[in-house]
């Protein structure tokens, strides 16, 4: 017999990179391919949860019973956010760009002119401290990662706080993990933190979407 902790949650997730432009040709962005936030949208969906992916640009396929809603900045990823609640949690996977440029060109920048010219970036709305602060619009449970190369529990533990958020996911992308099949994790949440050894995404996912269906499955929580 499947089990379906999650049905009857609504759960909204943001995977992949941002798109901030530049010009008409060229972007800021980086190196996320989405597989960790696709993963967790997929198991999320097979324990029964109603699942919205806000997705910036990847080359993956929909996960199945998932419904994706495709954006490139971060600023538009807010907005579909925002649009997609009331939530029963909220997972901010999605490696958004903290800086846009602050003027975007209409026509192409002649490449020695920009080879000369400074970029004034300006700051991009900052998503999980936005919904981890929404008063009474906010999810039962907020969910943020963290992308480190150094001392990740420490700066990870600092930016749960920091953001506001109930737990955070952490990890080590300084190795292959951007882009790569595999993970390993650290979940923070106020009382405790977990080592996840590494493993394919798709089982960090797995642990992922167990330990919410059982922070549910208490009869506070429901």
């Amino acid at each position: 017999m499947i089990t379906r902790p999650l049905t009857g949650k609504r759960i909204v997730i943001t995977a992949g990179p941002t798109l901030e432009p530049i010009d008409p040709v060229r972007f800021l962005s980086n190196r996320s391919s989405g597989k960790q936030g696709y993963a967790i949208a997929q198991t999320l969906a097979n324990a029964g949860a109603d699942v919205i992916l806000v997705s910036g640009p990847t080359a993956l396929d929909v996960p199945e019973g998932v419904q994706r809603i495709d954006v490139e900045s971060a600023r538009d990823m807010l907005h579909a956010v925002e649009s997609a609640l009331p939530a029963d949690v909220f997972i901010a996977v999605a490696a958004v760009a903290d800086w846009r440029p602050a003027e975007v060109s209409s026509r192409k920048l002649k490449g020695e002119k920009t080879a000369r010219a400074a970029i004034e970036l300006v700051e991009n709305p900052d998503i999980l401290k936005t919904i981890a602060h929404l008063g009474a619009r906010r999810p039962r449970l907020v969910i943020g990662f963290a992308a480190e190369t150094h001392d990740v529990e420490a700066e990870a533990a600092a930016k749960r706080k920091r953001k506001g958020c109930d737990w955070i996911l952490a990890n080590d992308v300084s190795g292959d993990v951007m882009g790569g099949d595999a993970n390993a994790a650290l979940l923070i949440t106020e009382e405790q933190s977990e080592h996840w050894p590494r493993a394919p995404k798709g089982e960090i996912a797995q642990r992922l979407t167990d330990r919410i269906a059982r922070l549910f499955s208490t009869p506070a929580s429901c």
